[in-house]
């Protein structure tokens, strides 16, 4: 049971980087010269070349939303976004930033601390759960949140709340619809599709990272994913019709694990649905750059795992535990 609740708990918080590694085959073959890759270089995928940033960002300034995926609690990524940040902000945009770290219970409190110029920080991490909902140190993640604080941007909070996740890991999708907290967030009547690509890419994760379960466990599991991903789609889709109206105003800069972002597969085509396909987005998929891993990148460039691939240095936590 102990070994249960912890897989239970790893799938209802996050795809981690170790799952989101576990890379098939590349859909389409390496090019007879392949490309050296190197520490700080952003991978354009249709291409399989190193763009500039300056390119890179030519495109991002005409987008409605942009995705970054990263390995949790990687500072690497976490400063990779926030140059990004930094050059739409210069280019006179007000992003509106959205992060999976948070729960949608907790918003009432982002708002009050990113509104409050002597919020109590500690006061604040309690209030928000921050180690009951995400957990690690706080730290990693705190130059997103002072970047919007200090700039008077809003950040939302992309996470279904923790216990709802829970009981759909627990009961299943159709048997948590009965109870009252999807009725209490609104998720009782949304549409949560199903996607066979989507399908099989996380039950191959799930089983690559959680070997032994049962069908039945992989299953609810499986729909925990799907809840949280439609969750997080509902309040990108919702934003992005909302910043429409305001010039100048966006775009929505989403910040997740690399597993929600993967093929575009989780919450972007979820946003497009919702959004009747009327949305201009671009995801970038931050990975750690280990010689000894070339072949895996090799396989996210050739698979297009997203628009970019962006290699950063190794986190100072160490190399992420990845599943095969």
């Amino acid at each position: 049971m102990m070994w249960l609740s912890r897989c239970l708990i790893a799938i209802t918080f996050s795809l981690t980087a170790a799952c989101v590694n576990a890379q098939p085959a590349s859909s389409r073959p390496i090019a007879a010269t392949t490309p050296v890759f190197q520490e700080g270089q952003i991978i354009d995928t249709a291409t399989g070349e190193a763009v500039s940033l300056d390119q890179v960002m030519a495109r991002l300034l005409q987008q409605d939303v942009i995705y970054f995926g990263e390995e949790h609690h990687n500072r690497y990524h976490i400063d990779a976004a926030l140059i990004v940040l930094h050059r739409l902000v210069a280019e006179g945009r007000q992003p509106l930033m959205a992060m999976e770290m948070f729960g949608w219970d907790g918003q009432p409190v982002i708002d009050r601390y990113l509104s409050t110029a002597e919020a109590d920080r500690k006061e604040f991490l309690d209030h928000v759960g921050w180690q009951h909902n995400w957990g690690g140190p706080f730290e990693d993640y705190e130059p997103l949140v002072q970047f919007a604080r200090d700039r008077s941007l809003s950040l939302v909070a992309m996470n279904p709340p923790k216990s709802l996740i829970r009981t759909v890991a627990k009961q299943g999708l159709d048997q948590a619809r009965r109870g009252s907290e999807m009725a209490q967030w609104s998720l009782q009547d949304e549409t949560i599709e199903e996607d066979p690509i989507y399908r099989a890419r996380i039950l191959q994760q799930l089983r690559a990272c959680h070997d032994g379960g049962s069908d039945a466990m992989y299953r609810t599991m499986y729909e925990a994913s799907m809840v949280r991903d439609e969750g997080m789609a509902k309040v990108i889709a919702s934003h992005v019709e909302r910043l429409r109206t305001k010039p100048f105003t966006g775009p929505v800069v989403s910040y997740t694990g690399g597993g929600h972002i993967q093929l575009n597969l989780p919450v972007p085509k979820r946003v497009a649905r919702r959004l009747d396909h009327h949305v201009r987005q671009v995801s970038i998929y931050m990975t750690s750059f280990e010689k000894e891993r070339i072949s895996d990148i090799q396989d996210m460039v050739g698979e297009q795992i997203a628009d970019y691939v962006w290699l950063t240095a190794v986190s100072v936590y160490g190399a992420p535990r990845r599943c095969r």
